[in-house]
C-alpha cells in the first residue's frame, strides 16, 4: 500500500510539474501569428501584415471612403507584397503597393511609409471613375497599371474578410500572440496612439472604436502593450492567444495600457 502511495504522490508531482512548465513555453511554442475571423471567414496573418491592414483601414477612414476602396486597397497588397513593407521589388517598386518612384509616385523613403503609400494609393483610386462599382480587380489594376491585372480577383475573399474586420465593423475580430520580451518593455502607449492619428486622424479616432482597438493589438508588440479595453472586453498580451476575454471593469471607449 505504501509503495502505491509513494507512486501516485510521484506521478501527480510530475504531472503538476510538466503542466506548469508547459504552461509556461506555451506562448513560445505558439510562435506570433494574428487571427482575423469574421462570418466571412477566418485568416491566419503574421504581425507585419495585421499592422499594414489595419494602418490602411485607419488611412481609409480618414478619408471617409467605402468599405469598397478598402478592399480594392487589400487585393492590390496582397498580390504586391502579401502585405509587407517591402524595401525591394520589380525594377524600383518598393513598400506595401509596390509603387515606382520612377513614375510619380514618391521617393523611396516616402513610399516605404506604409501611411504616405496608402495615401497614395487612395488618392490614385479616387480618380477612377465608378471605381465604387467597377470589380475590385479591375478598379485595381486602373490603379496599378499591373502587367496581369486578372491576379487581383484570387485575392477578393481575403479582402472582405480584412476588411470586415481592420473597420471594426465586425467587433472582437481580431486578436495577436508572441511570445513574451527577453527584458521587460515600458509600454508605449502615447507613441502608439499618435501613430494611429497620424493615419486615422483625431475626428475619426474617437468615434471608430473597434478600428481603433484592432489597431492597437495589431500594434500591440510593437509598442509593448499590455492589454487592449473596449465595450466589456479585452485582450491582453500574456494572454493573446485566448482572444478577447470578458473585462471586469467596463469601458466605452477603447484604453491601453
Amino acid at each position: 500500500m505504501t509503495v502505491v502511495v509513494i507512486v501516485v504522490l510521484l506521478g501527480g508531482a510530475i504531472f503538476y510539474g510538466a503542466y506548469h512548465l508547459l504552461k509556461r513555453t506555451e506562448p513560445f511554442a505558439l510562435g506570433e501569428h494574428c487571427l482575423v475571423t469574421t462570418p466571412e471567414g477566418t485568416l491566419d496573418i503574421d504581425i507585419e501584415q495585421a499592422q499594414v491592414a489595419a494602418t490602411v483601414a485607419a488611412v481609409a477612414a480618414r478619408r471617409k471612403l467605402p468599405e469598397r476602396a478598402l478592399q480594392i486597397a487589400y487585393v492590390t497588397a496582397i498580390q504586391e507584397s502579401k502585405l509587407a513593407n517591402l524595401p525591394y521589388g520589380d525594377r524600383d517598386s518598393v513598400g506595401v503597393f509596390q509603387q515606382r518612384p520612377s513614375q510619380g509616385w514618391g521617393t523611396v523613403e516616402q513610399l516605404q511609409d506604409p501611411v504616405y503609400a496608402t495615401r497614395k494609393f487612395f488618392a490614385a483610386l479616387e480618380k477612377v471613375k465608378h471605381y465604387r462599382t467597377l470589380p475590385l480587380h479591375d478598379a485595381a489594376q486602373a490603379v496599378q497599371r499591373s502587367a496581369d491585372g486578372s491576379a487581383y480577383a484570387e485575392h477578393e475573399q481575403s479582402a472582405r474578410i480584412l476588411s470586415a474586420a481592420f473597420t471594426g465593423r465586425v467587433p472582437r475580430a481580431v486578436h495577436c500572440w508572441y511570445p513574451p520580451p527577453a527584458k521587460p518593455v515600458k509600454p508605449q502607449a502615447e507613441t502608439a496612439r499618435k501613430q494611429l492619428v497620424r493615419a486615422l486622424g483625431t475626428e475619426a479616432a474617437g468615434k471608430r472604436g473597434w478600428l481603433v482597438a484592432a489597431w492597437y493589438v495589431a500594434h500591440a508588440q510593437k509598442y509593448g502593450l499590455r492589454e487592449v479595453r473596449y465595450e466589456g472586453v479585452a485582450w491582453t498580451a500574456a494572454a493573446g492567444h485566448d482572444g478577447w476575454r470578458k473585462d471586469a471593469k467596463p469601458t466605452d471607449s477603447v484604453q491601453v495600457a
